[in-house]
């Protein structure tokens, strides 16, 4: 049986921590086995001693200082074994029932890399924060120019991805960074790459959102740089 690996990097989300392994739990995932992958990234809020609570079923590995997002996700990657993998934020803003028709594109062997939109309307989505949807917008349309594709959501949290295809591309970026990075990467390895609609209930700052304008200064260094230089 074929399995999926879900990656949930983990920075002070006591909150909805908790909530979102279940949902993960409950969620089919076409059939698949489950391997999930929790990664504290040296949580100070009570998320790292909830995490010990799951390490006798699941892959549980703990950073000694924080580092980011896509450091814990790197940590993910060297622990994955199943033939997919996807990526799950720990809050509560993208809803896992999304996965199937992710996960199904890859199944069917059509797709490499599969990104959950948030932009494209057809689902349910809580309004974004205005600097949060122009920033998003600008970034997607600089990868689209420099990288020749038609992107609608390059930050987008939910991306699935053939394990066998993402174990061949190396991760650098440790912070936020890592979203235009593997989008970057995907993209130059000539992924067979799709969107699909997700649902999206974002968060504000008084709710835990941590992105911030000096993540999207960085986005748009990496992108620009692993255009052009790696």
């Amino acid at each position: 049986m074929k399995r999926i690996s879900v990656l949930i990097p983990v920075f002070n989300e006591i909150k909805t921590l908790k909530i979102i392994i279940e949902k993960v739990e409950q969620t089919n995932f076409c059939g698949l086995e489950k391997e999930i992958i929790l990664i504290d990234d040296f949580s100070n809020d009570g998320s790292r001693e909830l995490l010990k609570e799951y390490e006798n079923k699941y892959k549980v590995f703990y950073h000694d200082q924080n580092m980011g997002k896509g450091a814990a996700l790197r940590t993910g990657f060297e622990h994955m074994t199943g033939d997919i993998t996807i990526i799950q934020d720990a809050d509560l803003e993208y809803e896992p029932a999304d996965y199937e028709a992710l996960i199904k594109l890859i199944l069917e062997d059509k797709a490499d890399v599969v990104y959950g939109s948030r932009l494209s309307g057809a689902r349910p989505s809580r309004a974004f924060l205005f600097t949060h949807l122009i920033g998003n917008k600008f970034l997607t349309l600089l990868t689209n120019i420099l990288y020749n594709t038609t992107l609608s959501d390059m930050e987008t949290c939910y991306k699935a991805f053939r394990t066998d295809f993402i174990k061949n591309i190396e991760i650098k970026s440790n912070r936020f960074d890592f979203e235009p990075e593997i989008t970057a990467k995907v993209l130059k390895a000539g992924a067979r790459f799709y969107e699909l609609p997700i649902s999206y209930y974002g968060r504000d700052y008084s709710e835990g959102k941590k992105i911030t304008y000096k993540d999207g200064f960085s986005a748009i260094w990496a992108l620009v740089k692993y255009r052009f230089m790696d």
